[in-house]
């Protein structure tokens, strides 16, 4: 049985064997990143299902994604045929307990019909419990509320237990129970509460427990350290009787916490399983030594975690580029070259990725790789210009240049919310499509003509007016101003503002957006909107289209590329600027770091901006080097760190309107066009410089195009043009 000539065992190493052929009872195995975690949670079962006579319908195996779920399965097949593990119970923690809720309905007093209420659903559920409760959506926002109730449920917390020490926590335990008894009459359940009622069933009623217990007596669980207390109080139930609990984790890959994964939950494993066995998985077969020994150096400081020693017989290795760029354009510019060299030398654009903290920082990269030429798709983030809150804003600017445009007028007329409900808004249409006319001006016909409620009216004539406003501040102003005046008078930093991290992200967007706007002072509404269309109307990448990938760092987990690309790594960056006051979240922040950092195969590329426009404020200030990069043993780099004085970081107290009024000025930037140079633009075609000039910090060029263009004055950070000659 410990032969390790064994067919399941001959292509595994020493490690990997004696966590597969392990007795049965608590396991924890803490696998490195690139060590093999999923072939041996793979193996495992392949072991039990034939060599330890496990019944398949025993065991149950949970992942977090269907995708690995559907990769599992498909390699259990290939090892053991198609019929070996078909009884088997293998998905998602919520696939489960979905499945034991359904059998169990009456047990749990639901009805074996209930629906699960997706994220929209949750949403229009809150809005109307918002309603009823008589609050202000403005100031309790729904999504705000729902975050923290589902964080309640996490921690297997009832309404009638919510914790009330505020004014707000009372608000909260207020919408909780009025939100779960509106579920309920709906005969539905949310994403928690499949958890949370599984959990619960199987605490209070001993015959159900014991029921799935005797069903499920062989568990295997995939990123143990990204479960919750409610995932892991399910997880001991169940395994109370038999205790056959196999785990594969790795603490140092815990970067969820915000989702409510705990990776503290390894500890409460060791607690409650004193006989746990434990096994390390130490060796990679990604990554080079010198990655892995950059990596280590990085994560070594972090406490609450068990110390691996990572090697691979891939002795050496390039070193690490660590690079300082001016700002995030000149560090774009150095990921833009080196790509194009890297390139040349014989890599794919497909074995290159490019990865950041926050997906507001994606705008410099796709631009300036649209200048350069060098395709990409975007992984886990939409594009840009093609999110959601940048297409509300442009939508607005779009109005303010032509009121007729219909798609923008439909695009912003209730965003933020202004009480202008689809009734209202099918009338305008029909008049608009009686009289001929756009929208806008059917809007203003029916107003004249006294044809809405008192309440409807109120909120088309403030619209109205606001546009009116806007339109004339455009004729004596630039687009920051006006861009500026839009975000106040529409309140679109509160609407997005609603208590998440993705609210704040998609601020950030919105102010990397600003940042732009503030480049280009003196360009013209209507250039600024052609030039942004143009960036923007770039054909989606097919699958078979071989691209460079750009990612966030929580994109990118179980992913890996020949050559990585880390950039932003300043210190409210990474780590960001929301953790800089817990030990927990910069211990959260150093993990992200290092699973990005193990994401890369052969190449590594570390980079960082002495001055950056932050996603927060829309200003250029000086940054600071990461602190993590000071963990950086100088033997992995390909030359010695710069030592220097650097100038002092942004203060984090300072709000966007105060940045937005003491700007710095940075040294001069170098053109990169001259007169008389030959260029080709993607939209224009091909043309000649007549001028190139600074303008702030940026540089316009006046090119005059052929094929009858003629001549554009162009945006050089924005316009897709490359030198012919």
């Amino acid at each position: 049985m410990n032969d390790q000539n064994h067919p399941l065992l001959q292509t595994l190493n020493t490690q990997q064997r004696a966590a597969i052929i392990t007795p049965d009872g608590p396991v924890l195995v803490l696998a490195g990143p690139g060590s093999g975690k999923t072939r041996v949670l793979t193996h495992r079962i392949a072991w039990m299902l034939s060599e330890m006579h496990v019944p398949a319908w025993q065991i149950l195996a949970v992942t977090f994604t269907n995708k690995a779920a559907r990769e599992m399965r498909h390699r259990l097949d290939t090892m053991l045929g198609d019929a070996a593990a078909q009884t088997m119970t293998l998905g998602t923690f919520h696939a489960a307990c979905a499945r034991i809720l359904r059998r169990e309905a009456a047990a749990a007093g639901l009805s074996s019909n209930y629906l699960i209420f997706d994220t929209d659903d949750q949403l229009n559920v809150m809005k109307q419990v918002v309603k009823d409760l008589g609050l202000d959506d403005k100031r309790y926002r729904p999504q705000a509320l729902l975050s923290a109730i589902s964080a309640a449920k996490n921690e297997l917390v009832p309404p009638d237990a919510y914790p009330v020490q505020t004014y707000y926590d009372e608000i909260v335990a207020r919408a909780y129970a009025r939100y779960q008894d509106t579920l309920r009459k709906n005969d539905g359940l949310d994403f928690d509460d499949l958890l949370m009622e599984t959990a619960k069933l199987l605490r209070n009623d001993p015959d159900i427990r014991d029921k799935y217990q005797r069903r499920y007596r062989y568990l295997l669980v995939d990123e143990f350290q990204d479960t919750n207390m409610a995932q892991y109080i399910i997880l001991q139930l169940l395994a109370q009787k038999h205790r056959s609990l196999y785990v594969v984790a790795d603490e140092d890959q815990s970067i969820y916490s915000w989702r409510g994964a705990d990776y503290r939950n390894i500890q409460r494993l060791r607690t409650d399983f004193p006989e746990l066995r434990q096994y390390l998985l130490e060796e990679n077969y990604r990554s080079t030594q010198i990655i892995l020994d950059a990596a280590q150096a990085v994560i070594a400081p972090n406490p609450d975690r068990t110390p691996k020693h990572l090697f691979t017989h891939k002795r050496g290795g390039d070193p690490i580029t660590l690079h300082e760029a001016y700002d995030e354009q000149a560090e774009a510019d150095f990921v833009a070259r080196e790509i194009q060299t890297l390139t040349r030398s014989g890599h794919a654009y497909s074995d290159i990725a490019v990865m950041y903290r926050t997906n507001a920082q994606s705008r410099a990269l796709e631009e300036t790789f649209v200048r350069y030429g060098i395709p990409y798709r975007l992984i886990g983030a939409t594009r840009f210009y093609a999110r959601k809150e940048i297409k509300d804003v442009l939508a607005y600017l779009r109005l303010v240049q032509t009121p007729d445009d219909d798609i923008s007028f439909m695009r912003v007329i209730n965003t933020p919310p202004r009480g202008i409900g689809a009734r209202t808004l099918a009338t305008i249409a029909a008049a608009a499509n009686a009289r001929g006319v756009s929208l806008y001006q059917g809007m203003r016909h029916l107003l004249q003509e006294k044809q809405f409620s008192s309440r409807a009216a109120q909120a088309l004539n403030r619209f109205a007016m606001l546009l009116q406003e806007w339109r004339a501040l455009h004729e004596q102003a630039g687009v920051l101003q006006l861009l500026d005046h839009i975000l106040a008078d529409t309140g679109y930093q509160s609407y997005l503002h609603d208590g998440t991290q993705e609210g704040e992200s998609r601020w950030e967007n919105v102010l990397a957006l600003r940042a732009v706007v503030a480049e280009a002072s003196e360009i013209t509404l209507a250039d600024f909107l052609t030039e942004v269309a143009l960036v923007a109307d770039i054909d989606e990448l097919g699958e078979e289209v071989r691209a460079v990938t750009l990612l966030t760092l929580h994109s990118a987990k179980g992913l890996e590329y020949p050559v990585v690309f880390l950039t932003g790594l300043e210190e409210g960056m990474l780590p960001h600027s929301r953790s800089l006051d817990s030990p927990q979240q910069i211990a959260e922040e150093r993990r992200l770091f290092y699973v990005g950092m193990t994401r890369a195969e052969k190449r590594l590329y570390l980079t960082y901006a002495f001055r950056r426009a932050w996603g927060r404020y829309g200003d250029s200030e000086p940054a600071a080097p990461s602190r993590f990069l000071n963990d950086l043993p100088d033997a992995v780099l390909s030359r010695p760190r710069r030592k220097q004085k650097r100038a002092e970081p942004r203060q984090w107290s300072v709000t966007w309107n105060e940045a937005s009024r003491s700007r710095s000025t940075p040294a001069t930037p170098q053109l990169q066009y001259r007169q008389g140079q030959r260029v080709r633009h993607a939209h224009y075609g091909e043309g000649m410089v007549l001028e190139s000039q600074l303008d702030g910090r940026s540089e316009m060029v006046t090119v005059l195009f052929s094929n009858g263009v003629g001549v554009k004055r162009l945006l050089a950070s924005m316009a897709p043009m490359e030198p012919i000659a």
